[in-house]
């Protein structure tokens, strides 16, 4: 199951706290879609998250904000 997270318009470091706590609350296995506003959000919360140990399946450009897929 694929929960989604909207953090458009969260400034950075808080975006990256709160994906962090929602992927805490999940279970091994399902799938975070992160919303995240262009430049600093999508190119820190990334990279963040890999280093706090989770896998980034994948980032959409979807026109105005990214999509980023993160597997617990």
């Amino acid at each position: 199951m694929t929960k989604t997270l909207d953090l458009r318009g969260t400034p950075c470091p808080i975006n990256f706290v709160r994906s962090k706590l929602q992927l805490e609350k999940m279970s091994s296995g399902e799938l975070l879609e992160i919303w995240l506003d262009t430049g600093e959000p999508i190119e820190q919360v990334p990279n963040s998250l890999v280093m706090e140990g989770y896998k980034v399946e994948g980032i959409e450009d979807q026109g105005d904000f990214f999509s980023l897929s993160v597997r617990v």
